[in-house]
């Protein structure tokens, strides 16, 4: 039976006892986690409306909800993610999309499992709002490329195995039409990896260095020059995976401060009840509205309603956070650890309340920058005129530098 004919044969119920007849001959108490995640790749409850043999089942996308739901249910949820964010939620659906069948079947799996973490090399000194003003130049030697740039604000890339690349191929352009889109090889001569301290005293952000890299051409992702479109896609996708991941009600940095007001009687003033109430409404309609989005998602790819997502997510962990810093007084005051270090994964609410004010203001940065978001928001969804722009048939060699 095709794959097509066996999606539209699925249902909620047949998934359901799918999960149930795995979890039963994997028992996740025995099972170790990477073991256990490789076999729910190879039986297609990866992603379940990817394709069959690349993790999923060629079912709706609406069914993956379903089949995590049950999983978890059954004590099945895979833990210890924070890492993978880059891998699960931008590099595999750009891989999807634009991959060769080689490069999803030699990806996709080791990505889902977490045996292969993956960073993200888009953003460099002179190009982070304006992404396709990027310089690091790709050059074609026969079957390879040599890379040369850097790039910055690059997240995990101290424990990453690939990263999703964009690099100008050619300068003679307009600048979204020279870009070109690879998979690049972090252990690869040439790629150095230095460490970005934070204010919050770790560096889980990097800058990465690219000296004559040599890159196959098998490791390109779409046409030569087709890197903005490429592009697009990962970010599109980006956009959810930071701010548009399911949670519970209370999820997140409001259920912190609202259990705090609850459990802290003494910190309460009649300024901060309305705060708080203003924010646990918002935070309670945009956790509706991202229900929605996934809902969107179901039917097609993820559009601009990404970019509203991630910007609310970004305003309301910076004012949660100094809510919480406010109803605290001195005490907020006092920071947990400030050793540098290079974490493993990004925790937003795993530590205390300084670090939450502190580390909240990269929301502003990552995943788009919310004065990038907002014109996206009122150009692509509300339908104001767009902003001027006077460089859009200029070769990206003649821009200003």
């Amino acid at each position: 039976m095709s794959t097509v004919t066996e999606g539209a044969a699925l249902d909620a119920a047949e998934l359901r006892r799918r999960v149930a007849g795995f979890v039963a001959e994997h028992d996740p108490a025995t099972t170790g986690q990477k073991e256990f995640l490789a076999a729910r790749f190879d039986a297609g409850l990866a992603w379940v409306h990817f394709p069959e043999g690349a993790g999923g089942l060629g079912a709706p996308r609406a069914l993956q909800s379903v089949v995590d739901d049950e999983f978890a249910r059954l004590g099945a949820a895979p833990e210890g993610r924070e890492g993978l964010v880059i891998g699960l939620g931008m590099a595999a659906p750009t891989i999807l999309a634009f991959g060769t069948p080689e490069q999803r079947e030699r990806f996709l799996k080791p990505l889902y499992t977490g045996e292969e973490v993956w960073c993200q090399l888009f953003s460099e000194p002179g190009a982070g709002s304006d992404l396709a003003a990027l310089g690091t130049r790709a050059v074609r030697d026969g079957d390879a490329w040599t890379v040369n740039g850097q790039k910055v604000w690059t997240s995990l890339a101290h424990q990453a195995r690939w990263a999703i690349l964009v690099t100008r191929t050619d300068p003679d352009v307009p600048k979204h039409a020279g870009m070109t889109y690879f998979i690049c090889d972090m252990q690869a001569e040439g790629v150095e990896v230095r460490p970005l301290r934070q204010i919050t005293g770790e560096a889980e952000f990097n800058e990465v260095y690219l000296t004559d890299v040599r890159l196959p051409d098998s490791l390109r992702l779409g046409g030569v020059g087709q890197g903005w479109k490429v592009a697009q896609t990962t970010l599109m996708n980006e956009r959810v995976a930071i701010g548009g991941q399911p949670d519970p009600r209370e999820g997140g940095l409001i259920g912190i401060v609202a259990d705090l007001w609850r459990d802290r009687p003494e910190l309460r003033t009649s300024g901060a009840h309305d705060a708080l109430m203003r924010l646990w409404v918002e935070a309670e309609a945009a956790r509706m509205t991202k229900e929605r989005l996934r809902q969107q998602l179901a039917v097609g790819q993820p559009g601009p309603e990404g970019s509203a997502a991630k910007y609310a997510f970004s305003r309301l962990n910076q004012e949660i956070s100094g809510l919480e810093l406010e109803l605290l007084g001195q005490e907020g005051l006092l920071y947990d650890d400030w050793t540098f270090r290079r974490p493993e994964g990004v925790a937003f609410t795993k530590r205390g309340a300084g670090f939450h004010y502190l580390r909240s203001k990269g929301n502003s940065i990552e995943g788009g920058t919310t004065e990038i978001l907002r014109n996206i928001i009122a150009e692509r969804i509300l339908g104001l005129p767009a902003e001027p722009r006077v460089d859009k048939d200029v070769a990206w060699k003649d821009l200003p530098k």
